[in-house]
């Protein structure tokens, strides 16, 4: 069996065309701009490059960026004093917080700060107790698990019923996608550092969602034939004959699982480009709400 490739690339290409018409459309309408502003506290280099990628695709579609950096030092004060002046501001739909933030300060309390209808990266603890509870719906799903779930369902994955197994419980990606699998009818384990057993547990898997941030880390004889994989990891490896010195590589080791899985995401690829792609279909729906 050769596994199918789940193109996240052009997916997220498809999603961004689609804001960008549905724009185009609201300033036909003479209705506002969807705004979004990024909240940067330090110098993370990794952080800066995220954020400016956002406001990259915010123009590319018509979305206007707002940009607050704040220095590494700064107070819990500070940052949620920012937050509420964002929160009351017409022309910002959601307030994106670059995560994560420096270790003094309380990480919750800011997400909390934000208003529940401009929370585009759906970490709220309001949005994500909603998406926990049976017959609730959170104003806004977490991109990144959204971007899985749809890669999924357009790869024709069976989630109702299926096996899933999710490596990792993250804040950002594993709980939030053992949710949604819960949502979708899935039965779901949940695999991390004190599991027993992985590599057994992952056989049972019609549908693996891999975060844990470990190079290649799921072999081809922990994956059941056909089942369906999403690599939410992206991890340096040092690769001498790579102009860089490494590659990318996910927590898959991809191309011995794609000799027995139904369908997979490449690295890079998969589901990078799609959470940028679901934040701004995020910030297009918060301005949907204000109309």
């Amino acid at each position: 069996m050769t596994a199918k490739i789940i193109d996240g690339k052009a997916t997220a290409e498809r999603i961004r065309g689609e804001v960008k018409e549905a724009i185009e459309k609201r300033k036909t309408a003479g209705k506002s701009i969807p705004g979004l502003a990024t909240v940067l506290v330090g110098e993370n280099p990794a952080s800066k490059v995220y954020v400016r990628n956002k406001q990259k695709a915010c123009a590319e579609v018509g979305i206007n960026s707002f940009g607050h950096d704040l220095p590494g030092d700064a107070s819990q004060e500070e940052v949620e004093a920012l937050v509420r002046k964002l929160n009351a501001d017409p022309a910002v739909n959601g307030i994106l917080v670059q995560l994560p933030m420096p270790k003094h300060l309380d990480e919750e309390r800011v997400l909390a700060s934000i208003d529940l209808g401009k929370d585009v990266d759906g970490f709220h603890p309001i949005n994500i107790g909603r998406l926990a509870q049976k017959g609730r719906e959170p104003v806004f799903v977490p991109c990144t698990p959204a971007g899985c779930m749809l890669l999924l369902e357009e790869a024709g994955a069976q989630i109702a019923g299926a096996n899933a197994v999710v490596l990792g419980r993250s804040n950002i990606v594993g709980m939030p996608v053992a949710l949604l699998l819960v949502k979708a009818n899935a039965t779901v384990t949940i695999v991390h550092s004190h599991s027993r057993n992985i590599p057994e547990i992952v056989r049972e898997a019609d549908i693996l969602v891999a975060a844990i941030g470990q190079p290649e880390y799921v072999k081809k004889d922990w994956v059941k034939p056909g089942a369906y994989v999403i690599d939410v990891g992206i991890n340096q490896k040092e690769d001498p004959t790579a102009k860089r010195g490494y590659r990318l590589v996910g927590d898959v080791a991809f191309a011995e699982v794609s000799e027995v899985a139904a369908a997979i995401t490449p690295v890079p690829g998969g589901v990078g480009p799609m959470t940028i792609a679901m934040l701004l279909k995020n910030t297009l729906h918060a301005a949907e709400l204000t109309d």
